[in-house]
């Protein structure tokens, strides 16, 4: 009896730590995606399968707040890890050269998102079509909407902080809605330099550490509102229209990635006819796409081979 019990404890820790670790590596991915203008850590949730786990750990935080905050807990931690690590690292390479470290994070995206066809088989019916077709072009247009004059937080009137509060939920999309870039959002409403800037500038400098934590503080209760929010909508749609919410997801995916050069460019303060002319530079982001492509596509084919295996063995 005892040594059954010893044999269960085993195999729970031997399930449980490699999910625990894929969860905060999953969470570190998409806080790095949240921080790159155009990205969604939506879209990242997805690729990797923990899409549906997330939005459902979220909308159920009431009813079953034990079991959604072990399963948020490490994915929360490597998204403040990932987001917190690279914070200064992207931020030296996208001004340095935006287009190919975009370029990465796309190819990686696209070959990425072979994992989630298996939720688009069966016969393709005109709604499917529909449901990819609006997502796709809501993210392509957000390229060519004008972008902000960035916002002075530190110094903002009551008002300010509401509009802030909201911004904050407008943001949380990033997190849930695949191919809807947050960080896209804050950059075109002008705030998503100046919360940058309060981040690095001041916050981790300790300079005016009472605004910057009020700063700080009202955009991350907004996110958290906004994330339980949609969360809740995106659930209630995967059980209701699982195949149609999948495709607009992709057409989400697809429509982000004009955005995402874009957002680049522009935060760069490249134009059409002021972009880089080196050879090498082209080159390197051809290459870089290529190499982000092959990469997660590989990563996928091996991740589904395991899945299979470990399909048989509990057989």
């Amino acid at each position: 009896m005892g040594n059954n019990m010893d044999n269960n404890e085993t195999n729970i820790k031997k399930h449980h730590l490699p999910t625990i670790l894929s969860d905060v590596i999953c969470g570190f991915v998409m806080g790095v995606a949240f921080i790159i203008p155009g990205f969604s850590g939506g879209s990242v949730a997805a690729i990797l399968g923990i899409y549906e786990k997330l939005i459902g750990a979220v909308a159920d935080i009431f009813k079953s707040f034990k079991k959604s905050f072990f399963t948020l807990l490490p994915i929360g931690i490597g998204l403040i890890l990932g987001a917190a690590s690279l914070l200064f690292p992207l931020k030296w390479a996208l001004n340095f050269a935006p287009i190919p470290t975009v370029a990465l994070f796309v190819g990686l995206a696209l070959g990425g998102m072979f994992s989630i066809t298996d939720k688009l088989r069966g016969k393709i019916k005109p709604t499917n079509i529909i449901a990819f077709l609006i997502p796709l072009a809501v993210a392509a247009a957000l390229c060519f909407a004008p972008t902000g004059a960035d916002v002075e937080l530190l110094n903002m009137s009551a008002f300010g902080y509401i509009t802030l509060f909201g911004v904050g939920i407008l943001g949380s999309a990033a997190l849930v809605v695949p191919g809807i870039s947050g960080s896209m959002i804050l950059l075109i409403l002008g705030y998503y330099n100046p919360i940058i800037s309060v981040i690095t500038d001041h916050f981790l400098k300790g300079k005016d550490m009472l605004r910057s934590v009020l700063v700080l503080g009202v955009t991350a209760l907004g996110i958290a509102v906004g994330f339980f929010l949609i969360s809740t909508i995106m659930k209630r749609l995967l059980e209701k229209c699982p195949r149609g919410t999948y495709f607009a997801i992709v057409g989400f995916i697809i429509g982000s990635v004009p955005s995402a050069f874009m957002a680049a460019a522009k935060d760069a303060g490249y134009t059409l006819t002021g972009l880089p002319t080196s050879p090498l530079y082209w080159a390197a982001s051809v290459l870089l796409l290529v190499l982000g492509f092959v990469g997660a596509l590989l990563f996928v084919i091996k991740a589904s081979r395991l899945s299979e295996k470990d399909t048989r063995e509990e057989k």
